[in-house]
């Protein structure tokens, strides 16, 4: 990542993720807008997508590209040296290796991220694949 942040912001990163909405709004309102737009990035919102790109935090739209299973995404990540987003990206695919990996070598605020990355890919797609859900998105 281009900035380097505090665990406990690692830490609020991943409970917005999972969908704490204060959260998300705290982020955004002091100084880490990038990751609360992200949490909305990752659901599919377009313009939290355009945003990331359009004020220059590709890596981290890579990283929701790469957990939607876009490997030239994961490839660019680690490409561009930003491996633990790398994993974070396989991790959310479902790259079990990727995620033990992140284990050996990464806090465990990483590995929040990671799993909370991976339970919302999973609930958009059990979501897409459900014949008796109507898509939000």
């Amino acid at each position: 990542m281009k900035k380097a942040y505090p665990i406990k912001i690692l830490i609020a990163w991943a409970e917005a993720i999972k969908g704490n909405k204060e959260i998300t709004q705290w982020l955004i309102l002091n100084g880490f807008k990038e990751l609360g737009l992200f949490t909305y990035a990752l659901k599919n919102k377009t313009d939290a997508r355009d945003w990331l790109m359009e004020n220059k935090f590709p890596e981290l739209m890579a990283t929701i590209n790469g957990a939607e299973g876009n490997k030239n995404a994961i490839n660019w990540l680690e490409k561009n040296k930003y491996k633990t987003l790398a994993l974070l990206a396989k991790t959310g695919d479902g790259d079990l290796e990727a995620f033990k990996e992140l284990q050996a070598t990464e806090g465990l605020e990483i590995q929040l991220i990671a799993k909370a990355i991976k339970d919302v890919k999973d609930s958009i797609e059990e979501d897409n694949n459900d014949v008796h859900k109507i898509s939000r998105n």
